[in-house]
């Protein structure tokens, strides 16, 4: 980059918005700030943000492989509920069977709620959550928020929903999970690194379920 002459662009220091008021049942932190994970699928992070449009607001809910940082589920609405939050489950479940799986999130009702409960459980799921307001916690996805609305967010402006849903589609799809290079991951973007890792474990002579360390 220093030979190029680029910079990276400074992230603003994030803000914890999570609302944990509520009677909803709470997991305890099985994470304990541990982000790491020696295989896929060990453990998920997820987060909502807010993305603001000339129409108002649109709600992001995201979940992140924390072995590779790939986006491996997402969800955009209107609306900041529970479903916001299932959609991104659902797609992450729609493309992976997970094994042995922690899911990490804040204390949001949305993830909190019966609903969302009720389908961790389905699959076998143990949750696990952040302490009250304290956003260092799930530090990954809070990070991968600031990443997104600096490189896309503070550099866009939309007129509509539609605009902000095509645009925000192409960066985690395209650019963030097939393009974009990441220093933890060994300058590889989150699809290399993934595939190294399962070819590296298929070629093991183990013959054991790889554990991770949750």
């Amino acid at each position: 980059m220093r030979a190029r002459q680029l910079w990276g662009r400074r992230r603003r220091r994030f803000r914890c918005t999570t609302d944990s008021n509520h009677d909803q049942p709470i997991a305890p932190n099985r994470v304990q700030r541990r982000f790491e994970a020696e295989r896929p699928d060990a453990c998920w992070v997820g987060d909502i943000t807010y993305l603001w449009t000339a129409e108002g607001w649109l709600y992001l809910a995201v979940l992140l492989d924390l072995h590779s940082r790939r986006v491996v589920g997402w969800s955009m609405s209107e609306h900041l509920d529970t479903e916001l939050a299932l959609g991104a489950l659902e797609m992450a479940l729609g493309h992976r069977r997970p094994d042995h799986l922690i899911h990490h999130t804040d204390r949001g009702s949305q993830y909190a709620s019966e609903a969302y409960r009720e389908r961790l459980a389905q699959h076998g799921i143990t949750a696990s959550m952040s302490r009250r307001g304290d956003c260092y916690d799930n530090a990954v996805a809070e990070s991968f928020f600031s990443t997104l609305k600096m490189e896309l967010v503070y550099r866009t402006g939309w007129c509509t929903r539609i605009e902000a849903r095509i645009d925000v589609h192409e960066y985690l799809e395209v650019f963030y999970n097939r393009q974009r290079r990441h220093s933890s991951l060994g300058y590889r973007t989150p699809v290399e690194f993934e595939q190294a890792s399962r070819s590296t474990q298929r070629g093991s002579a183990q013959g054991g379920r790889l554990e991770c360390d949750f």
